[in-house]
């Protein structure tokens, strides 16, 4: 063996025993992944990959990530070593309550990590969507001469991302799209938890992603740095995304583990580390990393070159282009455009003018003609469904149709968990606000990947239409019933169901000013009354529940609604004080918002000691935290039917006259 190969084995050791120790200390983790995959990373890190570890949020920095979640050792060590702020005190507090290091990447807890992986197949969905940011905003700001936005997305990934059917959406994709800087290194190691994989998993995937229309390259040894070199070169050179195929053993230099999947998912155990220390020739101590080996590591003086050179071209391009400069900066801060206030004032002024009967789907859409108008950033999509979910606007501009500057619209086509998937990974790159739609009975297919929003706390909007069994003829397969209450219980999901269209314009400004996490909105198919404007009622949305028609007098119940039942409670309304009873109603567009107001707002709205029936054409559960046991919810607790929507409602109990009678 060479020097120059020795040196490299060495180098990628460290990487291994960073793990193993890690692992073994928290006797918990996944050894096997980056044991197997150290070498790939040392040529990546140390050749390849643009980034400082002294600014890990530098944004021309090129982004890695680590697809198959459950090998974050492999990514801990590697921030560690190149110089980040990740200790080797953080290293020994793995799988630890508040460390930085915990048992999948999480962003915003460690710095270096790009997203959170660990749900199998959504790392590699994120880092397409990632790839297509850079391409699209490599579009609208680069100038000839000034390329400012040139980076790539590297991405490991192991045989379970590519079971899971995500990946199929998300790559199909980034073949259609073209992504060229997206460069993906599969782990070929042909095991998976419970065993060899060859028992469930026999895709030829050379062929899956040449089908793609990707660039294919091997299968190549991932334990030679050499040939790791070799088409990590040809990557470079390629017009498409890449995969490059390496075969690996996992758990390798584990002499009794190597190969099986027990090293998968567990620690070696105290006689297998010493008999792997004295296999590879690693004579140190746990944690204990050479000074050689260190010095070779640490990327922060060429992260730091790499940095000042682009900050010199940055300068040179704001010079020229002083307005694409200052309009870049301002999408990165994240900052909304300094009209933000008129954009607003308009969209509420159309709104107010709108008296007509109208679908929840079409005040959206013409929210969006304003906003899409206003806020350059913005990046709408829809799953195939854009004619239904109404989600473009006068402004939009078809990427597929057009993919030049002015572009703001994608087409995901039938792929609602890969386009919420590559929405996350479009919000993480930063720069740009995406917002995506599909029927509310499809958000099932993207549920984890709105979850992933929640958790990454990323502003992700979801726009969701054909609310309820107001679809009608469709019938129960696509008559949402459990969805909305499905949704809601998501810690830091906003979900809103308006129910007239100024409720709809101030949930998409609000969505669109939250910047710690997603929202989602329910809208309907059916026309729905509009209802009068003014401060308080503005103030009241806002708030997420409000009284939008109050009682003459002391009210003697509550009827609360969201969406198309609330004129369902007005209309109830009417009938009782024909009867010579009061009630008051209130609309609750938001439930989360609402919970998150004091007191005082909340006895306001729904004051106590006042019976409480609540509506809503979904399942009641959810809604019995609000009427306690002495008030009654109206919903569904099962499927729909298929016929016309005023039939349906009327064959469910979901009436005026219902509500009428209860109260």
């Amino acid at each position: 063996m060479t020097a120059t190969k020795t040196t490299d084995r060495q180098l990628a050791n460290a990487v291994r025993f960073l793990a193993i120790d890690a692992v073994e200390k928290a006797k918990s983790g996944h050894p096997g992944a980056p044991m197997g995959m150290a070498d790939i990373a040392e040529v990546l890190w140390r050749q390849y990959l643009n980034h400082n570890p002294g600014n890990p949020s530098w944004f021309n920095r090129d982004r890695f990530v680590l697809s198959n979640g459950h090998g974050s050792m492999l990514l801990y060590a590697l921030l560690h070593l190149t110089g980040y702020p990740v200790t080797i005190d953080d290293l020994k507090q793995f799988r630890q309550l508040h460390s930085k290091t915990a048992g999948h990447p999480e962003v915003g807890i460690t710095p270096g990590v790009e997203t959170t992986t660990g749900p199998l197949g959504q790392g590699i969905a994120n880092a397409v969507g990632m790839a297509m940011a850079e391409k699209l905003l490599a579009q609208r700001f680069n100038q000839p001469g000034h390329e400012i936005i040139d980076h790539r997305t590297w991405v490991f990934l192991g045989d379970g991302c590519l079971m899971e059917g995500v990946s199929h959406e998300a790559c199909s994709l980034a073949g259609v799209w073209g992504l060229n800087k997206l460069t993906c290194f599969y782990d070929d190691n042909d095991i998976s938890i419970d065993g060899h994989v060859g028992g469930w998993f026999r895709d030829d995937t050379a062929a899956r992603f040449k089908s793609y229309g990707w660039n294919v390259i091997g299968p190549i040894d991932g334990h030679d740095s050499a040939q790791i070199k070799k088409a990590i070169d040809q990557s470079l050179q390629s017009d498409r995304p890449t995969m490059i195929i390496c075969k690996t053993t996992i758990g390798w230099g584990s002499p009794n583990m190597a190969g099986t999947h027990d090293v998968h998912g567990a620690a070696l155990g105290a006689k297998e580390v010493e008999a792997t220390r004295a296999a590879l020739n690693w004579p140190h101590a746990p944690f204990e990393i050479p000074d050689d080996i260190k010095k070779s590591w640490n990327g922060i003086t060429k992260g730091v070159t790499l940095e000042t050179a682009w900050e010199k071209l940055f300068s040179s391009y704001a010079s020229a282009y002083p307005e694409k400069a200052k309009e870049l900066k301002r999408t990165i801060r994240q900052e909304l455009p300094t009209n933000w206030e008129q954009t607003k004032a308009s969209l509420l002024s159309l709104m107010k003018s709108i008296e007509a009967p109208t679908a929840t789907r079409k005040s959206s859409q013409q929210s969006l003609d304003v906003l899409v108008a206003g806020i350059p950033e913005l990046l709408g999509g829809s799953a195939d469904l854009t004619g239904s979910n109404l989600t473009a606007g006068k402004t939009s501009k078809s990427w597929h149709q057009n993919p030049d500057d002015a572009a703001n619209y994608i087409s995901y086509g039938v792929r609602e968990f890969g386009m919420s998937a590559i929405m996350n990974g479009i919000c993480l790159h930063k720069g740009l606000i995406p917002y995506g739609g599909t029927f509310a009975v499809f958000s099932d297919y993207s549920r984890n990947a709105i979850r992933m929003s929640a958790l990454m706390k990323q502003r992700v909007i979801y726009v969701l239409t054909h609310d309820s069994i107001g679809l009608g003829e469709d019938g129960p397969t696509h008559q949402p019933v459990e969805h909305l209450s499905s949704l809601r219980v998501i810690p830091d999901l906003n979900l809103w169901r308006p129910c007239d269209g100024l409720e709809t314009a101030i949930s998409w400004i609000h969505s669109i000013e939250r910047q710690d996490g997603p929202s989602a909105m329910f809208l309907s198919r059916q026309n729905l009354p509009q209802y009068a404007a003014d401060p308080q009622r503005e103030e009241g949305i806002r708030k997420g529940g409000y009284v939008l028609s109050p009682a003459n007098g002391k009210p003697e119940a509550v009827l609360i609604a969201t969406g198309s039942e609330v004129s369902l409670a007005m209309e109830a309304q009417q009938k009782l004080r024909a009867m010579g009873k009061e009630v008051s109603v209130v609309s609750m567009p938001c439930t989360t918002l609402f919970d998150q107001q004091d007191q005082a707002w909340k006895d306001s709205v729904l004051p106590p000691k006042v019976r409480r029936l609540a509506i809503e054409a979904g399942h009641a559960d959810f809604w019995r935290k609000y009427v306690g046991l002495e008030g009654d919810v109206v919903g569904i607790n099962r499927f729909g039917e298929s016929a016309p929507a005023p039939s349906v409602y009327s064959y469910l109990g979901v009436t005026a006259d219902r509500l009428a009678s209860l109260v």
